[in-house]
């Protein structure tokens, strides 16, 4: 879907489909320089990072194997609840491989903190995280991101997998949801 079909429900783009795709291949060519010999393993979080993993494997210049997992602490809200639930586990094994989180966005930092954590736990050799979107400000604790596309001010943005209520994960850019659509501040 194209943001210019939204009419008022975009407050702003803050980056098009041309700058993710272009911003992921410039990605893809730091991960290839630091996984010289062995692909990681990539997983996805689900559901915001499909577009990503998407289109960041189709940039690798290997074999990309990829794995799915579903967290969340999120309800139908615009908030983080703080406390997170795997909905969906890894199918493999992680056990010596090397670990490569691919997420939509970094927000809090909590989920995404309990995640690398819970793989290491399970014996992975390494993991890492790539990330589209990141919120500095918003970060409530230290996450060493290893890739990251855009770093974003603190505002309720959909598009390129990002929803609101399920809906705009199909927007083709990313772009600051306008506040009379959810009923509140957003950030």
């Amino acid at each position: 879907m194209d943001s210019k079909h939204l009419g008022d429900e975009l407050t702003t783009v803050l980056h098009t489909e041309a700058e993710l795709h272009a911003r992921l291949a410039e990605m893809a060519r730091e991960i290839e320089a630091d996984y010289p010999e062995t692909p990681p393993l990539l997983v996805g979080v689900l559901k915001g990072a499909v577009m990503v993993m998407a289109d960041l494997a189709r940039e690798l210049r290997f074999h990309a194997q990829m794995d799915w997992m579903a967290v969340s602490s999120y309800g139908a809200g615009t908030k983080s609840s703080g406390v997170v639930k795997i909905l969906k586990d890894l199918d493999a094994d992680i056990t010596d491989r090397d670990v490569l989180i691919v997420e939509d966005i970094i927000d809090s930092g909590l989920t995404l903190s309990w995640l690398k954590d819970n793989l290491e736990s399970r014996g992975a050799r390494s993991v890492r995280i790539c990330t589209m979107l990141r919120k500095p400000e918003a970060l409530k604790v230290e996450v060493d991101v290893a890739y990251v596309g855009f770093d974003i001010p603190v505002e309720f943005v959909v598009g390129y997998g990002l929803d609101y209520a399920e809906d705009y994960r199909n927007l083709r850019d990313v772009g600051v949801l306008a506040p009379h659509v959810y009923g509140g501040d957003g950030k």
